[in-house]
Parts: structure tokens; C-alpha cells; sequence
């Protein structure tokens, strides 16, 4: 397995969940579209790096002392990768069968798809396949992709700047999503065999709950035309409470809306809202569920997006 004439690299970025790593790795590995594979090692002090070096010597294995936070790490993997396409699962994921990668590859076909929603199962949870498409025929667009389960041109990637560090955790993809639809591509759900994710129960609640909050007041700061500015802060907030009442978790999620509104100052230059007509189509999505990219290409027209 050579980058040279591989189409993909399955990037998997991991801090101190070697058990968990060690399944996600070896079904990467198994694919038959036989992609290069890279682990990043946050900062993992369990002995992951050694554990890749060991079982795992033809995975290419980065490693930083100090942890820097998953969507910093999924920048460089895809800065130092060399394919046209780059994967992107979970550490405490893996892909069900072989034909994964080589599924999710033919569904790039169409030049406007820059990313491919993954079908995946949350196991610990139920047997429900997420991000799949409502019927057999057609290519159908929606509004984002989860992390754990998803594909992306790598040179549209980097060209629209990857991900935004500041984000740090929490809500990365739907504001690069936002991005990409902008510049004219789309997310495309696919029909891969699914990506199974066995959740870790080693998530940080509390940081989730308070980037997730934080984020969500950024991402509007950043993307939101100013007309559609002041609602979107108003139910951005209403929202954040709400999922705190529904969670019993209210000062979390209020603690996390406040350090979103603080932090506003500090990147005030980041504001690069989108077209008025790609945040409604953007909307849309959201609103109405996966639309066939026949219809979706009527719409940017009338956007002028």
C-alpha cells in the first residue's frame, strides 16, 4: 500500500483509546480499495503510539506530546496526506465490511459532491442506519455530515481552509459544510455499507456541552448574513436552553452561550457570512431533509449562490 497509487486515506485521530483505536485501524486495513491509513496520536499517554508501531507498522503514525484537540489533528492529516480523498472515522469506530471505502469512492462521481455522508450505526444505541438516502435512485443532498462516518475531497478542503481551529471541539462540520455550499458543493448521502460506531462511554460530557453551546453562537457570529443575524442568535439561545432544561444540564449550556457571546470580540475578523440565498438553501436542508441535487441545483440558481 503506497500513497502513490492510492485514491484515499482514512485519517483516524485518537488520544488514549488504544482498545477502541486498535479495532478501528485493522478495519481500515481490511478495505479493498486498500486506501493509505494515518493515525494521529493526540497526546495519548496509554502506550497508543507504541501499541501502532508494533501491531500496526505499515499504518503512517503522527504523534504530538501535547493534545491539541481532534479538529486541529484532522487539519494536518489532511495537510500531509496525499490522495485526492480523504476518510475520516472515529478512533472507537470501524468499517463493517471491506467495500466501504471503495462504495463511498464511486459516489464522488458528480464534480459538485465535495463530501460524502457515511451511513453509520451508533451499536451501543440501536440498529437505526443514519445518514442514508430515502430511496435507491438519484444523489441526495443534505445539510451536514457527523464526524464519525465521512468523506471529503481533499484539495476543496484545504482550499476553503479546512476546518476552523477555534472551534476546537463541537460543531466543526456543520460550519464547514455551510462553507462548502457556498462555493458551489454539496454533501451527498451515501449508500455505502455502514460505518458501525460503538460510542466510547469516555466523552467528556461537560465539554461537549459547553463547546457545543460556545459553537453553535460562533458559527452564526461567522456564517449568518447580517439580516438573518439577530433571529439566529435569539433561537440560538432559546435552543441552547432548552436542550439544558430537556438534559438537566441548564448552567452547562448557559455557561457555554456565554463564553460563544465573549468570545465574538476576540474573532470579530472571522465573520465571513455566506450569500442570503445559499443560508436559505442551507436552511432548507435542515428543514425539509435530504433533497435530490437535480432540485438543489434549481435552487442555487435562484440563490445565486
Amino acid at each position: 500500500m503506497t500513497s502513490n497509487i492510492a485514491e484515499a486515506t482514512v485519517i483516524i485521530t485518537t488520544k488514549n483509546r488504544m482498545d477502541d483505536l486498535r479495532k478501528a485501524v485493522a478495519s481500515a486495513l481490511m478495505q479493498d480499495a486498500q486506501p493509505c491509513v494515518l493515525v494521529i496520536d493526540d497526546g495519548s499517554t496509554d502506550g497508543t503510539s507504541d501499541m501502532i508501531r508494533s501491531e500496526f507498522p505499515t499504518v503512517q503514525l503522527e504523534r504530538t506530546e501535547q493534545s491539541r484537540g481532534y479538529i486541529v489533528q484532522r487539519n494536518h492529516g489532511a495537510a500531509i496526506a496525499k490522495t485526492p480523498f480523504i476518510f475520516s472515522i472515529d478512533d472507537d469506530a470501524a468499517f463493517s465490511t471491506p467495500r466501504v471505502v471503495s462504495q463511498t469512492l464511486a459516489e464522488f462521481h458528480d464534480p459538485r459532491v465535495g463530501a460524502v455522508a457515511i451511513p453509520f450505526i451508533n451499536v451501543n444505541q440501536n440498529n437505526v442506519v443514519k445518514q442514508i438516502p430515502p430511496d435507491e435512485h438519484g444523489i441526495y443532498v443534505t445539510a451536514n455530515y457527523i464526524g464519525t462516518a465521512h468523506a471529503l475531497r481533499r484539495e476543496l478542503f484545504l482550499n476553503l481552509g479546512g476546518y476552523r481551529e477555534f472551534l476546537f471541539h463541537q460543531g466543526e462540520e456543520e460550519d464547514y459544510c455551510i462553507r462548502m455550499l457556498a462555493a458551489g458543493s454539496v454533501v451527498r448521502l451515501g449508500r455505502a455499507d455502514p460505518i458501525h460506531h460503538f460510542e466510547s462511554p469516555r466523552r467528556d460530557s461537560k465539554r461537549m456541552d459547553l463547546y457545543g453551546r460556545r459553537n453553535n453562537v460562533l458559527f452564526a457570529w461567522c456564517n449568518v448574513p447580517l439580516v438573518n443575524l439577530p433571529l439566529r442568535l435569539l433561537g440560538t439561545t432559546i435552543m441552547g436552553i432548552r436542550i439544558g432544561i430537556k438534559l438537566r444540564r441548564v448552567p452547562r449550556m448557559i455557561h457555554g452561550l456565554i463564553l460563544g457571546y465573549l468570545a465574538i470580540p476576540r474573532y470579530w475578523r472571522e465573520r465571513r457570512p455566506v450569500p442570503s440565498g445559499c443560508y436559505r438553501l442551507n436552511r432548507l436542508l435542515l428543514r425539509r431533509g435530504p433533497v435530490e441535487l437535480s432540485r438543489i441545483s434549481l435552487e442555487w440558481e435562484r440563490a445565486g449562490c
